[in-house]
């Protein structure tokens, strides 16, 4: 198999230098050359033709967002952004997400070179993955040991008999890489009456605030970051926070929202599959629940969990996903009832929701 060309676009040298040397310790990685802005990036792109770019956010010349949004128009290709841990950073990797940009990861403004090695294997990953996306535009490190991969069981123990609630359906959605926009999408065609809709995607901590409050001034819902104890209500999205798992529960008679500061499961926190499991043991049928574009598996298994439960369940098709890994797992494992494209998804999610209160309207 072919190795993915990875051309590196920083204007620190150093960060360059380790950032090379830590994707060239992966064998299915080359780097093909390195840019210190992306003026001298637009001429390697066209010498050296890579297959994913990694760019950095602030750069002389020519700012990231900007060279991103004419690459976008005029040469689509998967771009990883490289952010900083700040709102501000946060601000502007969303916004690249908007234009385009397949994934992101993190670097600290101190120990470059023990935090990328700290995070190695995970940024690796995403520079594979984005060489298998589908970008999308609106307009010597050491290796490390691997931590070891947790089911939800170990935040939420599987319930033997699924629960049954009355009520109104609540709607869950998980997502990943590319799910920042999927999210966007399903929330930009919901009415300002839709169910109430419980939301896990993979970010951290620092970027689910604006996240939340960007997808607030895109949706006619009230969107907001979780908080532990919220109630759940119609008209009302709730995203789970950054390193803090996002649980369905139930105060008396009504749906809350719990945080769990519990493992990570499948490496995530938050992690779709604990979200899934606590609506399939606590509200029982009364869910419908789509998982979308991602990398990884996370979140396949508690589909499979709502839809054993009786759940209305789907995902989102390959040829829309910018990566079809956490769908595509979920529907081999027969989770989904249905596969739909990104832009049918919002529609479905109604009409199921509808009948499914219509349903126990009449029980």
């Amino acid at each position: 198999m072919d190795r993915v060309r990875v051309l590196v676009i920083d204007d620190s040298a150093l960060v360059r230098k380790l950032l090379s040397a830590m994707l060239a310790g992966d064998p299915a990685i080359e780097v093909v050359g390195t840019a210190a802005d992306p003026l001298i990036a637009r001429e390697k792109i066209k010498q050296l033709n890579p297959d994913v770019l990694t760019l950095d956010v602030e750069m002389p010349r020519m700012d990231g967002l900007t060279f991103l949004e004419n690459l976008m128009r005029l040469r689509p290709m998967p771009v990883v952004m490289v952010s900083s841990l700040t709102s501000q950073g946060a601000e502007v990797t969303l916004r690249a997400l908007e234009l385009g940009a397949v994934d992101f990861f993190t670097k600290p403004g101190s120990d470059l070179a023990g935090s990328f090695a700290a995070s190695a294997e995970e940024i690796r990953a995403k520079v594979r993955m984005a060489a298998c996306a589908r970008p999308k535009a609106r307009t010597a490190v050491r290796k490390l040991d691997v931590a070891p991969r947790l089911s939800a069981d170990a935040v939420l123990p599987l319930a033997r008999t699924p629960g049954s609630r009355g009520g109104s359906p609540i709607i869950a959605i998980g997502a990943s890489t590319g799910g920042t926009e999927a999210i966007r999408v399903v929330l930009e065609a919901m009415p300002p009456d839709a169910p109430p809709i419980v939301i896990t995607q993979h970010i951290p901590a620092a970027f689910s605030g604006p996240f939340a409050e960007r997808m607030n001034k895109c949706s006619a819902m009230r969107v907001c970051e979780a908080s532990d104890g919220q109630p759940i209500q119609q008209g009302h999205a709730y995203i789970a926070p950054g390193g803090e798992h996002l649980l369905v529960m139930w105060d008396g008679a009504k749906p809350v929202c719990r945080l769990h500061d519990g493992p990570a499961v499948n490496r995530h926190k938050p992690s779709v599959d604990v979200l899934f499991r606590s609506m399939a043991a606590s509200v029982g049928a009364a869910p419908v629940a789509a998982l979308l574009t991602g990398m990884g598996d996370d979140g396949a298994r508690g589909l499979a969990e709502l839809h054993a439960a009786g759940a209305a369940t789907l995902v989102q098709d390959e040829e829309s996903s910018v990566v079809w890994g956490m769908p595509g797992a979920a529907w081999k494992l027969d989770a989904a009832r249905e596969m739909l494209p990104l832009d049918q998804i919002a529609a479905r999610l109604l009409m199921l929701a509808r009948q499914l209160h219509a349903g126990a309207l009449r029980a």
